[in-house]
């Protein structure tokens, strides 16, 4: 983690200041988050395919620390509403993440009868795809989802309502486990 702390940090500092074309402003977020949306970085997520509202929500919480990742907080300190606009934008036309592997039918078989459970596939589509200010989940990292998974029910993530610590709740371990094979498996 310090390791990428000190990475985003470097980036940050390196960045012209002066940034003229949007190519230039959006490489930092591309250096981390995959040139193509698809994150090769433990723990930061893809942000291929995102939904537009979703992501200028983030960002918008991200500038105004209502969501804290001091690398994260820093990049956007400085972006205007129309800039946070442009870059959600850009993120939604990203290629969606492809998934590396099929995994193992049994185990994904196990964890879609935990997302009909909990109603994952209601907010964030049956296909995970996610639909407005609701996340796409589908092809996002393993890691990443275990960890945010975990946070919400350990209720040391706030999001912007409640729904999502709800839900977590209810959820064990294992199947935080589960859920993040199935979903880091879902085109």
């Amino acid at each position: 983690m310090k390791k990428i702390i000190a990475a985003l940090a470097l980036i940050v500092v390196a960045a012209p200041a002066g940034a003229e074309t949007f190519e230039e402003r959006i490489a930092p977020c591309l250096a981390c988050h995959g040139e193509k949306g698809q994150s090769a970085t433990k723990n930061i997520p893809s942000l291929g395919a995102q939904q537009a509202p979703y992501a200028l929500i983030q960002l918008f919480m991200f500038r105004e620390k209502l969501r804290v990742f001091e690398p994260m907080n820093e990049m956007v300190k400085p972006l205007s509403d129309d800039d946070l606009r442009t870059f959600s934008d850009f993120i939604a036309k990203l290629p969606k993440p492809v998934p590396t592997e099929a995994g193992d039918p049994a185990r994904m078989a196990r964890a879609l009868a935990v997302a009909q459970q909990h109603r994952c596939n209601s907010c964030h589509n049956p296909d995970f795809s996610g639909k407005d200010n609701v996340p796409r989940i589908a092809g996002q990292r393993e890691d990443y989802l275990v960890k945010t998974l975990g946070e919400y029910k350990d209720n040391s993530r706030h999001g912007y309502d409640g729904s999502m610590a709800d839900v977590m709740a209810a959820v064990t371990p294992e199947q935080i486990a589960d859920l993040a094979y199935l979903l880091a498996r879902t085109p």
